[in-house]
């Protein structure tokens, strides 16, 4: 049944918001979930259908200046919260039609969460949460109760979650209600954002460019103005690259400092790459906020495993001169014009705000890269993962790599021979560290991937993630600011990029002019507050040099 038989069928204009809510949410899980199954034709009715559902849902919340609402920051909203001049009512339906109108643009949402219906009844209890009140969407591998964590994967379909993930849990705990999941990758592989189950996830400012991945549904949905805060992972880039792509914040913290418990993996035991969940947003403040919240004694109690660390506010807010360490280049790979003139503004700004810079390059770059190649992608001959794809289709992002999946098990040993790691990873961040302090840095500042790619280039390159996995490699924490846009000068310098992965790149990219572009802050395990406070002085310096 269409979404407009439904509405006439029930009277939807006399429904209160959940009843009105509830059908959107059946809406929602019939355009992406079997968009497969039907034809264009039907699905372009499913999403005529969500339109006119929407033009019903602000007449259920007359009083809400939703508009007023949107526009708010998140410390700006959850201080009306406290005070009283907003309700959770306002900003929940605010949020709801706002994400319904950006999923119908952009593909990025898997299904609403009908239970923060329940939880806006009952969020009163938790009045004292740093996030009392505020809608959080979550990346679709993170656990939500009788939810699937399908990763994109058909196979893991109908496995609904037993409990929520701590993650959740402590949101729910803060007064945060979480009220959607979001899109990803196909098993979690690449950095676009496509699936056989819910679709192609489109980049917010151009339609034509991928959002990125792995969390790229969060990267649309928050760059299209439908959520405040969203939690993603990020086990390769996985955060930085949507939110580099989409013109958000998104912060990788130090592997360990947040629970993972509940937050599924397409394999478990892989060791040599950390993974992490993190916070997505739109400024760097909220992602301190998210961190603030979530390092509390109630995380710290449900997974012991996790340092209970809570979050220094002080050293965020310091203003002590920094030595900053940056490079334009790895020297392995060249980053896209725009990303590289990025660096470079910003180390002038923050050259003028009286911190030092040192050049710095990582080591052995040609070296790590077919070591992570080799322990993360070939570590059991893909025998796992392929095990996960059989039986389904596989996604056309995917398809460069699966070539290489499936190649006979005595190929893959041929490859490891010739490929056979020459650092051991320990060994590696130890080396790393000691170059840090060597060159006697407090933070780094570097390129990030982007500007957002072509559909399907995403497969063809990932030899240029080397910019965020060293660090996942590494375990530093590291985050994205968005600082600039991509000019006409930016492309024409690409005539200058004589090598077969820079057209490669260039072809990726061509068509980026307006395109957020976007820096990387790094810092070294456990002091994640100081890679924020980094992140956050170079918001506040850009915003002050466009003023």
């Amino acid at each position: 049944m269409s979404f407009i038989s439904i509405i006439r069928n029930t009277g939807a204009c006399r429904c209160s918001c959940r009843e009105v809510t509830k059908l959107l949410s059946i809406c929602i899980s019939t355009s992406t979930r079997h968009f497969q199954n039907f034809s264009r034709s039907v699905a372009f009715k499913i999403l005529r259908s969500e339109h006119l559902a929407l033009t019903v849902m602000p007449r259920l919340h007359p009083t809400t200046d939703s508009s007023f609402i949107l526009g708010l920051s998140l410390s700006e909203v959850t201080k009306q919260l406290k005070e009283g001049s907003l309700t959770p009512e306002d900003v929940f339906y605010s949020y709801m039609e706002k994400t319904l109108t950006v999923n119908q643009k952009l593909n990025c949402c898997t299904e609403i969460l009908l239970e923060s219906l329940d939880q806006l009844t009952t969020v009163g209890s938790n009045k004292d949460g740093l996030l009392y009140g505020v809608p959080v969407s979550i990346k679709e591998n993170i656990a939500f109760k009788n939810h699937d964590c399908s990763c994109g994967v058909v196979i893991n379909l109908d496995q609904p979650a037993e409990k929520d993930s701590v993650l959740v849990q402590v949101l729910k705990k803060q007064g945060a209600i979480p009220f959607v999941k979001t899109n990803l990758p196909q098993a979690l592989l690449s950095y676009d954002c496509s699936n056989p189950i819910y679709g192609q996830t489109v980049n917010p400012h151009n339609p034509q460019k991928t959002s990125g991945g792995s969390s790229g549904g969060e990267g649309a949905l928050i760059g299209g103005g439908g959520s405040l805060l969203g939690i993603g992972t990020d086990i390769g880039g996985s955060i930085r690259i949507p939110a580099s792509f989409c013109g958000i914040c998104g912060f990788k913290p130090t592997a360990g400092r947040l629970s993972s418990q509940g937050v599924r993996p397409i394999y478990r035991g892989q060791k040599t790459v950390s993974s992490s969940p993190g916070p997505m947003a739109r400024d760097v403040d909220s992602l301190a906020l998210c961190m603030q919240a979530l390092l509390c004694d109630h995380m710290f109690s449900l997974d012991p495993t996790v340092p209970p660390l809570p979050f220094n506010m002080e050293i965020y807010r310091s203003s002590k001169p920094l030595r900053i360490g940056y490079l334009e280049s790895d020297g392995y790979t060249h980053p896209s014009p725009s990303m590289a003139r990025g660096v470079r503004e910003v180390k002038a700004l923050l050259e003028q705000a009286g911190h030092t810079f040192v050049p710095y390059c990582p080591l052995k770059m040609d070296e790590i890269v077919p070591e992570l190649w080799l322990r993360g992608l070939l570590a059991d001959g893909t025998t796992t993962l392929l095990q996960k794809l059989e039986g389904g289709p596989v996604d056309p992002c995917l398809e460069p790599q699966i070539f290489v999946y499936r190649l006979p098990k005595w190929l893959k040993k041929i490859i490891s021979f010739f490929l056979k790691p020459v650092v051991r990873c320990f060994d590696y961040i130890q080396e790393t560290i000691a170059h840090w302090r060597s060159c006697n840095i407090d933070v780094l500042l570097c390129p990030v991937i982007g500007p957002a790619y072509n559909f399907l280039y995403c497969g063809k390159t990932s030899v240029n993630t080397n910019y965020t996995f060293v660090y996942n490699l590494l375990n530093f924490p590291a985050g994205v600011v968005t600082v600039s846009t991509v000019t006409a000068e930016d492309e024409e310098e690409f005539e200058h990029y004589p090598d077969k992965f820079d057209k490669v790149l260039k072809e990726a990219v061509t068509g980026g002019e307006g395109l957020p572009v976007a820096v990387q802050c790094v810092a070294l395990p456990w002091q994640d507050e100081l890679c924020l406070r980094l992140m956050k002085e170079v918001e506040q310096l850009v915003k002050e040099s466009k003023k």
